[in-house]
């Protein structure tokens, strides 16, 4: 874990441990997304499906998808 400080300028430099996570330099896009009183930071994808791909794997019951798929007919 490390600690950062917000600047009067409202920014905050990502400790070295992070960006070498991220695998990130200088100039490179990062995603910051809000939930809740939690802030994640992501390194930006250069596909976006390609990100989020099998993110809902395991949410529904099985066979509900294609329950739902068949009554759209």
């Amino acid at each position: 874990m490390s600690q950062a400080t917000l600047s009067s300028k409202n920014q905050i430099v990502i400790p070295r441990e992070a960006r070498e996570a991220l695998r990130v330099k200088a100039g490179d896009k990062l995603l910051v997304v809000v939930r809740g009183d939690r802030v994640i930071v992501l390194q930006k994808p250069e596909r976006h499906h390609a990100a989020i791909r099998g993110l809902g794997a395991g949410v529904y019951p099985g066979g509900y998808l294609q329950k739902e798929r068949k009554s759209w007919d």
